[in-house]
């Protein structure tokens, strides 16, 4: 053995009063370290301890028994033979009658307690003499919260691994456990005595045993603290939920049925409680216990269960609005939780004694004179508020004790199905005596025999289906329940369609609601198993689709109809019953399918679009079908817009399209796996290229064109590589068979003819046909995969820069995409700077940029714009530029540094040598707004680069973006733009530097700016009175003010403003007033009232402008506004 001098120091440590906490725990984990690796042995530890345990000084007992206890928790894992065990139970259990050392006997015995038994572990007859010990020498309650921890786990682990040695201590045991757990408050220990009573129900489970004569005090206990009022202590860490106390308790109440002759009175009491969170604690532990006691004990409380019980859902329906109760549902009730609980109660007992239960439910006096009173109402109107509420009340219990099983479902039929159709007067014939056309409504159906009628329905329905999911069919047939609906379902049918026919304003969404769910229900029964003929199910389908193609100006109907018509859909998709969804399809599908395709514009296509994608959605079968009827309308749409110039087939075909792109698309991207339909749209697209002779000639504004483009795109990234691949190939057949602009064909590649500047600048734009093409062709190319491989790519580029120099934005973005995924970047940029628009030496820059020069150019950063060219070429080639670069910037590519500087030369192009000069003063020239427009360009390309495009290069289509390129390029940035402010005396060219700056910091995270706040905040200052003049720039003024905004609110930003605070608070006063946006005025307030916060000296100088400013704003004409003066005024009176 090791030199036991170190860890005798250990010991010494930690028992020492003078060590701290830190001391004493690593002499705790030192000596456990020597004991883990056999260094030191638990028998020399205890020897060289023994002055410690046996001591009379009571604080080093204390120290010396908590030392070792420690030890053995953190030995919890280490073999310990069985003298060793025997012995050191032995002596904590003796200490557990030594007081002044009870926590580390406590510590001690609960270790050695829990010990496995292949690491060896404590015997029934030592864990007998723990818990004996236990209950003679502890006062447990008072004890601190602590040690009375300590006592219930070490009380509940002899419960549960050690039951057969403890249980021989019988009425002992019971009355210890009632007198240590005896007004116990806290929540930690709380938990821990309710899993003990729970643990000795269950190991007294005998009815004549131990727990027998200390139940009713033990419950006497336990029962105090039923509901569960848990107030967490202020500033206390309590890991003790609320719902995890009662869960605990309820598991306590419902652990024995020796309980049950106290619980369930205590749980019926609070069940009469005006607190509705009693209430529904109250439901959960009878459903709970109920199950538990069983029925034979349940039963002797049925009559008191059933009056509480119906009393609470009158009480939950009395909660229930007037409007709620018009939208009620069958098909699926939305009750508030306490009608969820008691529902849930009513089903579990009818369900454990449905004879009983039932009796006492179907011959309620109450129950039966509600259904008297409400079938004397011929309408609904005439109904009673609290009469409507009962009526809801009774049908809602009578489903959901018919729904328990085929035998209650007969019984609930057998007392009242036949009452309320005779009230209702049907026929149980073929329903030739019960026709529509012969009914009138006013005299006839009475709403509340038809509601109920229709909820039993829902219960037959409901059994059905849970049965057959559980593969326990019975012959349904030869029900009793089942011979009633078929006898009566054509007159039902009738009932419920003339329910749809209401005129009464007042009460027609309460007839809609119930008709709708009465054949929504007659129609959704399995169809094995179904009352319901099919001839009686398809001419249901076919009245419904003739309702709502007709009625489709009352809202309410049309909606819910529609609703109804969706989810017949999916119950028949969802059962997979063949012969329905062929009549769904038939009746309904192709029906919807047909408004679409065809003239009539009775409905509106924005209701057909509604309709046809809501029904799309039951199921892949309906949806495929939808898929080729809207695309074969599409198509339809097109052509006719394109050949014959329709605009009425255009405005069409942009409609469905939108819904195509919203709908369809979304639909099976979501659902996964399914290409073909995007696959097939995006070939008949091309196809559609191919075919028309005049395409875009139908082009009526940019509507149609953009609605193709979003639904090519969608279509394209939700296909697979190989099939892209396919696409890109048809559609580059199709550009380079179809573009009309020259081309002219070397020996060695295909090149665009040169295109002269001047004609661009005359007004001479793409052929529409061309304009088309192109813009379809990168709206491919745009949602295409990284790898995928686009062919004849020199070609593509030279056609995407030709209609690029048009001011093809589609084709701009397109070459960011391609940029982006790396392709052909120096192809690209070649063609833009070999146009006439550079000049002839700034030309071989690029070459020196792309690798191709001779070595001694200085880079593409040097490039100037020829003065000499037209300005709006040199436009579209900067927004060409932005968006190339924006591909580059996202996927961390360094040539974006050549391309940002490019077009930074534009920017600062007054100030270029060379370039056109811009005259200061009143009159501006063409030239000069030439110049001022090719500026004005280049600062909102940094928009470009730096925001997020829904369009193109984002991760929907495939974009690869590499994380923080924003916050790199805004670091780039700053110092270029911090400087040429400072440097350029052009107010024109700075107002554009503010401008560019704006964009940036716009779109950069707030984090990042943060950092540079103190060197940027001037300029955002200086910007915002730069800009705020122009009404054309009111939405760069609220972005920069949200990124100010952000910075004063932010601790380390607020530092930064400090030193400016009386700059800052002049421009947000010039601000308050902006006449241009009502954000901007009340985003100004804000930022105000959080200037408040500031050191009084800072903001002080300003209280009178400032108050008058916001006094001046009490009287903006809008709310919004003033409610922020309202509180900033609060906020600076307050300060100020």
């Amino acid at each position: 053995m090791a030199d036991s001098t170190p860890w005798v120091k250990h010991i010494e440590s930690y028992v020492s009063s003078s060590s701290s906490s830190a001391q004493q725990s690593a002499s705790l984990d030192a000596i456990a370290a020597l004991l883990k690796k056999d260094i030191l042995t638990i028998e020399a530890l205890v020897r060289e301890m023994e002055m410690y345990l046996t001591t009379t000084d009571s604080i080093l007992r204390a120290r010396g028994m908590l030392l070792l206890a420690e030890l053995l928790t953190l030995l919890a894992s280490k073999p310990l033979d069985a003298a060793s065990v025997t012995s050191l139970i032995g002596f904590f259990t003796d200490r557990l009658a030594d007081w002044k050392a009870l926590h580390g006997a406590l510590v001690g015995c609960l270790a050695l307690i829990k010990r496995k038994s292949n690491v060896g572990m404590v015997t029934n007859d030592e864990a007998r003499a723990v818990a004996l010990s236990y209950l003679q020498n502890l006062q447990v309650q008072s004890l601190g919260q602590h040690d009375r921890k300590l006592c219930f786990q070490l009380l509940q682990c002899l419960l549960e691994q050690y039951p057969h040695a403890v249980a021989a201590l019988g009425d002992d045991l019971v009355y210890g456990i009632c007198e240590a757990i005896d007004g116990e408050k806290d929540p930690q220990c709380l938990m821990i005595t309710f899993h003990i009573v729970e643990d000795l129900g269950q190991l007294f489970s005998d009815p004549s045993g131990p727990l027998a004569s200390f139940c009713g005090d033990l419950f006497e206990i336990l029962g105090s603290y039923f509901p569960i009022h848990f107030t967490r202590p202020t500033g206390e860490d309590v890991d003790v939920k609320r719902d995890e106390l009662s869960k605990a308790l309820m598991l306590a109440f419902a652990s024995t049925p020796l309980f049950e002759p106290f619980a369930i009175p205590l749980l019926l009491e609070k069940l009469s409680s005006d607190l509705p969170s009693a209430k529904v604690e109250s439901l959960e532990y009878l459903s709970y216990c109920s199950i538990k006691y069983g029925a034979d004990r349940m039963s002797k409380h049925a009559e008191a269960l059933w009056s509480s019980l119906k009393d609470v859902i009158y009480y939950s329906s009395e909660h229930i609005s007037l409007l709620e109760m018009e939208k009620l549902d069958a098909m699926d009730f939305q009750e508030n939780q306490i009608a969820t609980e008691a529902f849930t109660f009513l089903r579990n007992v009818v369900q454990q004694n449905d004879d009983l239960f039932l009796s006492l439910i179907l011959n309620d006096e109450e129950i039966n004179m509600t259904i008297n009173s409400i079938t004397s109402f011929k309408n609904y109107a005439d109904i009673p508020m609290k009469s409507k509420q009962k009526l809801y009340a009774v049908g809602r219990i009578l489903s959901v004790s018919a729904r328990v099983s085929t035998a209650s479902c007969n019984r609930a039929f057998e007392s009242f199905f036949c009452r309320l159709v005779e009230s209702l007067g049907l026929s149980d014939l073929s329903g030739d005596c019960f026709q529509q056309e012969n009914y009138e409504f006013s005299e006839g159906l009475n709403y509340g025999a038809i509601y109920l009628c229709m909820e039993l329905l829902a219960a037959c329905r409901y059994l059905v289906v849970c049965l057959e999911e559980l593969g326990s069919m019975s012959v349904f047939t030869l029900e009793l329940w089942c011979r009633m609906v078929q006898r009566f379902c054509h007159s039902l049918t009738e009932a419920f369609f003339l329910m749809l026919t209401s005129t009464d304003k007042s009460s027609q969404n309460a007839y809609i609601c119930s008709g709708v769910n009465g054949l929504q229900i007659l129609v959704t029964f399995p169809g094995g198993f179904s009352p319901v003929p099919k001839s009686t199910f398809e001419n249901i389908l076919t009245r419904l689709m003739s309702i709502i193609t007709v009625n489709f100006s009352n809202s309410f109907l049309w909606k819910k109809l529609l609703k109804a018509l969706a989810e017949i859909g999916s119950f028949i998709n969802g059962h997979n019953e063949a012969d329905k969804a062929t009549s769904f399809k038939t009746i309904v599908v192709e029906k919807f399918i047909s408004l679409i395709s065809g003239d009539d514009s009775t409905m509106p296509l924005a209701l057909k679009l509604e309709a046809i994608s809501e029904i799309g959605t039951s199921g892949m079968e309906f949806m495929l079908r939808i898929s080729q009827g809207l695309e074969g309308a599409i198509f339809s749409r097109l052509s006719k817009a394109n050949v014959h110039g329709n605009v009425k087939s255009a405005d069409t075909a942009a409609e469905l399209l939108e819904c195509f792109s919203n709908k369809v698309l979304p639909w099976f991207h979501k659902l996964g796996g399914f290409e073909e339909v995007p696959f097939h749209f995006a070939l008949n697209i091309w196809d559609q290229v191919g075919q028309s002779i005049n395409l875009g000639a139908g082009l009526h504004g940019k509507d149609l064109l953009g609605a193709i483009m979003a639904a090519l795109k969608l279509a394209v990234t939700n296909c697979s590589e190989e099939g892209q691949s396919i696409i890109i190939q048809k559609a580059v057949n199709e550009v380079l068979l179809h573009i009309s602009f020259p081309l002219k064909e070397s020996k060695f590649e295909i090149i665009p003819s040169k295109l002269e500047a001047s004609q661009l600048d005359h007004g001479l734009a793409l052929p529409c046909r061309d304009e088309m093409i192109t813009s379809l062709f990168a709206s491919v190319v745009i949602a295409l995969h990284p790898q995928t491989q686009i062919p004849n790519m020199k070609v593509i580029l030279h056609v995407l820069m030709t209609t690029l120099l048009y001011g093809s934005v589609p084709a701009a973005q397109a070459l960011g995409k391609e940029t982006s995924a790396g392709c052909n970047l120096e192809e690209a940029l070649e063609i833009i700077f070999s146009s006439s628009m550079w000049t002839a030496g700034n030309f071989g820059l690029l070459r020196r940029c792309c690798g191709t020069g001779d070595g001694n150019e200085i880079g593409l950063s040097g490039l100037r714009l020829n003065s000499e060219n037209g300005m709006l070429l040199q436009t579209h080639t900067v927004v060409g530029l932005a968006w190339m670069g924006k591909g580059l910037l996202m996927r961390g590519h360094e040539k974006v540094k050549d391309i940002t500087m490019a077009i930074w030369s534009c920017l600062v192009a007054n100030n270029n040598d060379g370039a056109l000069p811009l005259r200061q003063g009143s009159s501006i020239d063409s030239s000069d707004q030439d110049m001022l427009h090719l500026m004005k360009s280049a600062a909102d390309a940094f928009n470009i680069l730096m925001s997020d495009s829904e369009a193109c290069l984002n991760r929907t289509f495939h974009a690869i973006i590499r994380p923080l390129y924003k916050q790199r390029f805004f670091s780039t940035m700053m110092p270029i733009l911090l400087s040429s402010v400072m440097k350029f005396d052009s107010s024109i060219t700075r107002s554009m530097l503010y401008r560019a700056f704006a964009h940036i910091i716009s779109d950069t995270p707030v984090s990042a700016v943060l950092i540079e706040a103190k060197k940027i905040l001037p300029v955002i200052l200086d910007s915002l009175s730069a800009l705020h003049d122009n009404i054309s720039n009111k939405d760069i003024v609220y972005s920069v003010l949200l990124v100010l905004s952000g910075i004063l609110t932010d601790k380390n930003g607020q530092e930064a403003v400090i030193e400016n605070a009386h700059i800052v608070i002049g421009r947000l006063l010039g601000l308050v007033s902006y006449p241009h946006m009502m954000l901007v005025r009340e985003t100004a307030i804000q930022c105000l009232m959080a200037m408040s916060t500031l050191p009084h000296t800072k903001i002080y100088p300003m209280r009178t402008q400032v108050l008058w400013a916001i006094s001046c704003a009490l009287d903006d004409p809008k709310r919004a506004v003033r409610q922020e003066a309202v509180r900033c005024r609060q906020a600076c009176i307050s300060v100020l």
